[in-house]
């Protein structure tokens, strides 16, 4: 579990497609310290929960590997994912963590894709279009994950939604590079999933 609070941007070093294109192997650069990493950790990597299958340090920084298999490349952004490119990245919750966005699972529901940026003094605010699937999760005030940042939806309308970036977010995480045409991860609220569930169910 993790909370959408990014801790470190990582870097793409080094990708190699394996198994017919099936497979991605991805060496990941980061400024955690690689004696905390253990073999089978999870790594959110822009909101995408990936399992470390190898760690170590070149050149004075700390790697680690990670798989990314089919499913994950066919429905979120990792498909397009190359050498160089920059990802948001947080280490799996430990008990006694503070839980400072929301609960999120790290299983990115799909893609979103920016419609509209409009930058504000310090501040940017983004108009994002999703699914209809998803977007009746989606609701004015709740939490949504955008490629792994924990963020409050502004407003809703149809399957079009809003958020607002603040200076911090935008200088701690991958955000600011994010420009009309952008395509991010999204996971829903998982209070608003089972909400839903139970909805269906009565």
């Amino acid at each position: 579990m993790f909370t959408g609070i990014v801790t470190d941007i990582g870097e793409i070093v080094g990708l190699t497609p394996t198994a017919q294109g099936q497979l991605h192997r991805m060496r990941i650069a980061c400024r955690y310290d690689q004696t905390t990493i253990a073999d089978g950790a999870s790594i959110a990597c822009n909101g995408v929960c990936l399992t470390v299958v190898a760690s170590g340090v070149a050149g004075g920084k700390t790697w680690f590997d990670v798989d990314a298999a089919a499913e994950t490349l066919g429905m979120t952004t990792a498909k397009g994912w190359i050498k160089g490119t920059k990802l948001n990245l947080e280490r799996a919750l430990k008990i006694g963590d503070e839980l400072g966005g929301h609960i999120v699972a790290g299983h990115a529901d799909g893609i979103a894709t920016i419609v509209k940026r409009d930058d504000l003094p310090d501040m940017a605010r983004f108009e994002l279009r999703t699914t209809r699937g998803l977007a009746r999760f989606i609701a004015a005030k709740g939490s949504v994950t955008l490629d792994g940042v924990s963020l409050t939806v502004n407003t809703v309308e149809d399957v079009v939604f809003s958020v607002l970036i603040i200076p911090h977010t935008l200088s701690v995480t991958t955000l600011s590079g994010w420009r009309a045409g952008s395509e991010v991860n999204i996971e829903v609220d998982l209070m608003a999933r089972y909400a839903a569930r139970l909805s269906e169910m009565k």
